[in-house]
């Protein structure tokens, strides 16, 4: 049964309930937080149990994808320039956007870091570049599956999904053999999902008893001005949406389930067989859901990319460390080149803004004041980081000159889904990507 089918036959609708499963999550980590300590297993049963169907929905997808696109490589290479450019250039906003808040609020002067020495733990301050390229082709793709580097595994699936496209008819056994492992991972993906509400109770709950209301308020001001920027960025999608001809409210009601778990989960990969099905069901080719959005979730990340640059002009200020022109160049140029490079290594979100500090003479140990509240910041830019790459999926097709495919075709795709079949294999064989 297909999400969207589900949701119709409750009684309360799946983004309802997460939200009550939210609030009602608070409470209990307010009121009873003894009982909420010992929640945690659930919530880390929810998350594990979908990274555990992230990498064959990548590599599946992935590779049906390339397959589908390798019969019109022109199509192929337009959709990756598209994408990779609108990748840099939201980046680059999102580090002005970040950067400009801190000029305009300075959140971070008069704090007390007096405590960052004592407590700070060790991490890299760089990324190795050789290791990062060398990491992206595994000499072992079984390896590459069981960890958590998802590039390795979009490398062999976008190299496999060419080699198949070009045998031609002895690709087909394979390619169905695919299919019905990627439709499979979809009706794993919804039941799975259907416990979400649960979950989310879970993980809220163990976040407010152990993290508590007094470390975002010794912060507060941090937090606020990144959800501020968390709110810029999501008006600037909605003009966005708006201007390619998409209607922004309808678009975010569409994308709410996602975007709602990757706040309460803090995790990108949870939401992404979720936010595919979600894709699909709106009327986006699976080619396009399947090649795009794996890129998106590693390279695309503009609620962290600006959170990055908003964290290091608080750490400068509080170190008094003025924020000149040169300074500024030099914070957007490894900012830009970190968060992409950082994608792949562990703490990458850490490892991007030490690399910053490095660059900018601030100590490493100052990322341990916001430690404490990081929990809280990362929900909102995972949930943007979602919004972001739906943003993205739509520009690209509407730039490519990519159509939806028609509701009539959706609706069908998703009866048949019902009936026992997937939503994607319903029409995986013969499709082409669009010219």
């Amino acid at each position: 049964m297909s999400s969207r089918s589900a949701s119709k036959k409750r009684l309360i609708p799946l983004p309802v309930q997460m939200l009550i499963g939210l609030a009602l999550g608070v409470g209990c980590g307010m009121v009873a937080p003894a009982l909420a300590t010992k929640l945690m297993p659930v919530g880390t049963a929810f998350v594990q149990a979908v990274k555990m169907i992230v990498v064959p929905l990548v590599f599946t997808a992935i590779t049906l994808g390339i397959y589908q696109m390798g019969h019109n490589a022109r199509a192929l290479g337009r959709v990756s320039a598209i994408s990779m450019i609108y990748f840099f250039v939201a980046t680059l906003v999102s580090i002005v956007i970040g950067l400009g808040l801190n000029a305009i609020f300075h959140p971070g002067l008069g704090a007390n870091l007096a405590a960052a020495h004592a407590s700070a733990k060790p991490i890299a301050a760089s990324v190795d570049w050789t290791k990062f390229f060398l990491d992206m082709i595994p000499s072992n793709i079984f390896a590459a599956m069981s960890g958590s580097n998802l590039l390795p595994v979009l490398v062999v699936a976008v190299l496999l999904g060419m080699a198949l496209s070009a045998i031609g008819e002895r690709a087909k056994p394979l390619v169905g053999v695919l299919d019905a492992l990627m439709g499979a991972v979809f009706k794993l993906t919804d039941w799975i999902i259907s416990l979400s509400p649960i979950a989310i109770f879970a993980i809220i709950a163990w976040l407010f008893a152990t993290q508590g209301v007094g470390t975002i308020l010794a912060l507060v001001k941090l937090v606020g001005t990144m959800y501020l920027g968390l709110g810029v960025l999501l008006v600037l999608f909605w003009i966005l949406l708006k201007a390619i001809g998409e209607k922004p409210l309808a678009t975010t009601r569409a994308i709410s389930e996602p975007v709602i778990l990757a706040f309460a989960t803090r995790s990108s990969e949870a939401t992404l067989p979720l936010h595919m099905e979600k894709l699909i069901a709106m009327g986006v080719p699976k080619a396009i859901a399947s090649v795009v959005l794996p890129l998106g979730y590693a390279f695309n990340r503009d609620g962290s990319i600006m959170y990055f640059a908003l964290a290091v002009g608080f750490l400068a200020d509080a170190y008094h460390v003025p924020l000149d022109m040169p300074t500024l160049l030099s914070i957007v140029l490894v900012t830009t080149l970190a968060s992409k490079g950082s994608a792949n290594v562990p703490s990458g979100g850490l490892v991007a803004i030490a690399m910053v500090l490095t660059t900018i003479g601030v100590p490493i140990e100052a990322l341990a004041i916001i430690a404490g509240v990081d929990a809280f910041l990362d929900m909102g830019r995972t949930a943007i980081n979602v919004f972001s790459n739906t943003v993205a999926i739509k520009l690209v097709m509407k730039l490519a000159g990519i159509p939806y495919e028609s509701p009539e075709a959706v609706q069908a795709a998703l009866a048949e889904s019902d009936a026992g079949q997937s939503a994607v294999a319903s029409h995986a064989h013969g499709q082409e990507f669009p010219a």
